[in-house]
């Protein structure tokens, strides 16, 4: 009996502490999952202020430098994203030595590798389409400026309704005070990544597009340009792109037989470390069928007294009508293997010598006018 009254205090002791350390535990615990649910809530919220703060507009495409303002577009990306985010605490684990606490959580956010597939095929058209339109020098690896890249993505948000995924993380917070409340979330690029569903990696991985995904923007974005793009893009610039009416008008149904007739399907693709080889067949218009008509029906006029009255300027005219008939009624197609190669150059995949290959495997023997001006020039000089 002696001796169970001695182990009473002891015992009281024990249980006291006990208590004491679950109920300080238990506060801690409280103290945090109120700083998060505080600072998630306002992201759920679509505060801005708070989104920039986990999130800077700059953390999406860390390889530009520009500053811009936060216009109302920049700002309405991240209201889009955030429109539908939730999360959930998995668990808190509270270290009181170190004053730290470690907190599991599952977010849920849109589907970010979708969205950042769809931007680098929305960023390689515009990109194509631009160096069309340029007079200068420029290529498909011009970088948009930040704001041409925002209203990407806000105009992918607003146009498409992306799936709920979500995705499990861990957060960190720091206590940096003596009250309970004074916990802080420590900010960190792999807590941000987390918070946008890993949208800054997947935004930046080189090989977000495939090789044949990147050669299937280059070939559809060809099917939408119009004939001065074309021209310019293909490096066919003397048959497409001109001020005379005539070849213009030949240039535009050229142009029409390119949207009527091309199309294309990928075979093979061989992958060799940061170099792709990409074979295809190639259906367009038969350029040869064209010539072949052309030339019997230049031949049988050139060989007749018309041809002689007519005289080289009117000569001329006729052959580039006849040339223009021959294209508007043409209805043969042409199915060929044609080879491009692409280049990974750490960024993305790119298409080598794109004009080129592509220009030679539509057009095939069309790639130039077959109506020569020389005659035409030799009249006039003749005349002066």
């Amino acid at each position: 009996m002696k001796i169970t009254k001695g182990l009473l205090p002891f015992l009281l002791f024990i249980l006291m502490s006990v208590t004491l350390l679950t109920g300080c535990s238990h506060v801690d615990k409280t103290d945090v999952e109120a700083v998060i649910t505080n600072e998630l809530d306002l992201l759920k919220n679509l505060d801005s202020d708070t989104t920039q703060k986990y999130v800077s507009y700059k953390e999406l495409f860390p390889d530009t430098t520009e500053e811009i303002q936060l216009s109302n577009e920049v700002k309405e990306v991240f209201s889009l994203f955030f429109q539908d985010f939730d999360y959930k605490i998995l668990d808190i684990d509270v270290d009181n030595d170190i004053k730290e606490a470690s907190v599991s959580l599952r977010l849920s956010t849109l589907d970010a590798k979708t969205l950042a597939k769809d931007y680098a095929e929305a960023s390689l058209e515009a990109a194509i389409l631009k160096a069309a339109a340029s007079d200068t020098q420029s290529t498909e690896e011009t970088t948009d400026s930040l704001e041409e890249r925002y209203l990407i993505l806000d105009s992918l948000l607003k146009e498409n309704k992306y799936e709920t995924v979500t995705r499990d993380c861990t957060m960190t917070l720091q206590h940096n005070g003596s009250d309970h409340d004074e916990w802080e979330i420590q900010r960190s690029h792999s807590l941000e990544n987390d918070l946008v569903g890993g949208l800054i990696s997947y935004l930046s991985d080189n090989d977000i597009l495939s090789p044949e995904e990147t050669l299937t923007v280059y070939l559809n974005t060809l099917k939408s340009m119009d004939t001065r793009q074309m021209g310019d893009y293909l490096g066919i610039e003397s048959l497409l792109n001109t001020s005379d009416s005539d070849k213009n008008s030949i240039a535009s149904a050229l142009v029409e037989q390119v949207h009527q007739n091309f199309d294309f399907k990928i075979t093979d693709c061989d992958t060799q470390g940061y170099t792709a080889t990409i074979s295809t067949t190639i259906t367009t218009f038969d350029s040869t069928a064209i010539l072949n008509t052309f030339s019997q029906e230049q031949d049988t006029y050139l060989s007749s007294a018309d041809a002689v009255i007519d005289g080289s300027e009117k000569r001329y005219q006729k052959s580039l009508e006849m040339l223009l008939k021959d294209i508007e009624n043409n209805t043969a197609t042409i199915t060929s293997s044609a080879y491009f190669h692409l280049t990974n150059d750490g960024v993305s995949w790119k298409l080598d010598d794109s004009n080129t290959t592509i220009g030679n495997a539509i057009f095939g023997t069309l790639s130039s006018s077959p109506v020569s001006e020389d005659a035409q020039d030799t009249d006039s000089s003749e005349n002066e």
